[in-house]
C-alpha cells in the first residue's frame, strides 16, 4: 500500500514536470516565432530600403559628375561637386573640383585672353581679301593668309616658322616682296606689282608696316615684327586704263575742231574778211583765249595719257641748257609783258651740256614760267636761273607771289590737284606731267615756298657724259 502511494506521488510529480516542460517549450516556441517574425520584418524593411536607396546612391553621383562635366565643357569653370561621402566618389569629386578650380584660374588669366585674341586676329587676317604676311623681328614668318598662299603658290606648312630669306631663295615673288626689307638702302620701286592671280594679270600695291610697341615704363619703342600687305588694285588699274584711253581719244578728237576754231578767229581778224566793231573784236579775243586754253588742256591730257600708258617718246640728246632757258623766256615773254612782269635771266657761265629731251624739258620750264606769271601780281618780276650742281644742271623759276602753304607742297605734283582758293583756269595736270617728264629723263624736280614769300620751282637734269 505504501508502495502504491509512493508510485502515485511519483507519477503525479512526473506529470507535473511534463506539463511544466511542455509549458516552457510552448513559451519558447512562441518567443521563437515572434523573433522570427520581427527579424523577417527587419530584413524585409532593410531590403526595401536598400532597393530604394542603393541605385540612387550609385547613380546620382555619376549623374552629378556628368552634369558638371557638361558645364565645364561649356566653359562654366565655377562648377563644383559636393558629395558628403567617405568613399571613392568623394575622392573623384575632390579631384574634379581641383581640375575645375585650375581651369577657372586659367580662364581668368591673361594667357587665355591672349590666345583668344590671337585666334580672333588670325581669323580676321585669313578672311581678308588682300594678301597679308606677318614676320617677327627676326624675319621669320609667323602668319600668312590664304590669299598670300594663293599668289605665292606655297602651302602653309612650307612657310610658317621659316626664315623668309630661305623661302625667297626658291620663290621669285617672295624675293620681290622682301627686297627692300632685307636691303633698306635699295631705292623703293613704287610701281604696282604685276602678279598672275585669279587666272589673269593682277596688280598689287605693296606696303611694309613696321610693328613697334612701347616698353612698359620707358619712352622708347621696340620693333617686334613686320607686316607685308598687298592691296589688290586690279579693278582700279583697269578703270584707270579705260579712263586714260577715253581721255586720249576725246583729247585727240577735240584738238582738231579747237584748232579749226582758233584758225577761224585768226581769219576773222584779217581785214580781207571785213571790218569788225569793238564788240566783235572783244568776242573774238574771248574766243581766242578760250580756244587757246582748251588747246593747252587737251595737249596736257594727251601728254598725260602718254605718261600713264608708259608711251613717253623721248628724243634724248646732248644739248646746251642755256638754249632751253632762252627758248622758254622767248615763248612766255609776251604773256609776261601783258601783266607788266619783268623776266630776269640769271645763267651761270660754263655749264656743261646736259642729256635731255629738249622739247619736253623746255615744256616743263615754260610750264613753270606760265604758272609763275599767272600767280604773280602786276609790276613784279620773275627770276629764271641756271646753276651748276654736282648731279646736273639746276633750272629754277622764282616768283614773288603769295607762296604755297606747307600742307600742299607734297601734293602739288599730283595729278588734277589744285591749291584751294587758286585760279581754276588749268587742268591740274601741268606739274604732274612735268614731274613725269623730268624723272623719266633721270632728273629730279621740286619746289621751295613760304607763304607770302613767293615760290621757287626747280628741276635738275643730268650732265652729258660725252
Amino acid at each position: 500500500m505504501l508502495i502504491q502511494n509512493d508510485i502515485d506521488i511519483l507519477m503525479k510529480l512526473n506529470m507535473n514536470a511534463i506539463v511544466q516542460k511542455s509549458r516552457i517549450a510552448n513559451n519558447a516556441a512562441e518567443n521563437a516565432i515572434v523573433w522570427i517574425i520581427v527579424t523577417g520584418a527587419l530584413c524585409f524593411l532593410i531590403a526595401f530600403v536598400l532597393l530604394i536607396k542603393l541605385p540612387g546612391s550609385i547613380v546620382n553621383p555619376i549623374l552629378q559628375l556628368t552634369e558638371s562635366i557638361k558645364q565645364i565643357a561649356n566653359q562654366n569653370y565655377s562648377q563644383r561637386i559636393n558629395l558628403e561621402r567617405h568613399d571613392e566618389y568623394r575622392d573623384l569629386a575632390r579631384s574634379f573640383n581641383v581640375m575645375a578650380e585650375k581651369l577657372e584660374e586659367y580662364s581668368n588669366s591673361k594667357l587665355e585672353k591672349i590666345l583668344k585674341e590671337k585666334k580672333r586676329v588670325e581669323t580676321l587676317i585669313n578672311k581678308m581679301h588682300d594678301p597679308v604676311i606677318g614676320l617677327n623681328e627676326n624675319k621669320i614668318i609667323i602668319f600668312i593668309n590664304d590669299e598670300a598662299l594663293k599668289i605665292t603658290g606655297l602651302s602653309r606648312s612650307e612657310v610658317l616658322n621659316k626664315p623668309v630669306q630661305d623661302i625667297a631663295v626658291t620663290n621669285d615673288l617672295m624675293r620681290t616682296l622682301i627686297v627692300d626689307l632685307i636691303n633698306p638702302s635699295i631705292k623703293k620701286d613704287e610701281a604696282p606689282l604685276k602678279i598672275f592671280s585669279d587666272d589673269k594679270e593682277s596688280y598689287f600695291e605693296k606696303e611694309i608696316i613696321n610693328i613697334e610697341i612701347n616698353k612698359t615704363g620707358e619712352n622708347v619703342t621696340e620693333l617686334i615684327g613686320y607686316v607685308i600687305l598687298l592691296k589688290n588694285i586690279t579693278i582700279f588699274k583697269e578703270l584707270d586704263s579705260a579712263k586714260t584711253n577715253f581721255i586720249a581719244t576725246i583729247s585727240h578728237e577735240l584738238k582738231t575742231p579747237i584748232s579749226s576754231i582758233k584758225m577761224s578767229t585768226q581769219l576773222l581778224e584779217h581785214s580781207e574778211t571785213g571790218s569788225l566793231n569793238d564788240e566783235q573784236r572783244q568776242l573774238i579775243e574771248g574766243i581766242k583765249e578760250d580756244s587757246a586754253r582748251l588747246l593747252q588742256i587737251t595737249g596736257e591730257l594727251l601728254n598725260m595719257s602718254q605718261v600713264e600708258t608708259g608711251n613717253i617718246q623721248l628724243n634724248i640728246q646732248s644739248t646746251d641748257p642755256g638754249i632751253i632757258v632762252r627758248y622758254a623766256i622767248d615763248t612766255t615773254k609776251l604773256q609776261a609783258e601783258q601783266k607788266k612782269i619783268k623776266l630776269q635771266m640769271d645763267v651761270e657761265p660754263d655749264i656743261p651740256n646736259i642729256v635731255a629731251d629738249v622739247e619736253k624739258t623746255a615744256w616743263v620750264l615754260i610750264n613753270f614760267l606760265t604758272n609763275a606769271i599767272r600767280y604773280s601780281i602786276e609790276d613784279s618780276e620773275i627770276i629764271v636761273s641756271l646753276r651748276k650742281e654736282d648731279k646736273g644742271a639746276l633750272f629754277s623759276v622764282k616768283d614773288f607771289g603769295k607762296g604755297i602753304d606747307s600742307r600742299y607742297k607734297k601734293k602739288i605734283f599730283e595729278r588734277y590737284f589744285q591749291i584751294p582758293g587758286s585760279l581754276k583756269s588749268g587742268s591740274g595736270l601741268g606739274l604732274a606731267i612735268s614731274k613725269e617728264f623730268i624723272e623719266t629723263q633721270g632728273g629730279t624736280i621740286g619746289v621751295e615756298s613760304e607763304p607770302g614769300m613767293g615760290s621757287t620751282f626747280f628741276f635738275i637734269v643730268p650732265y652729258s657724259k660725252i
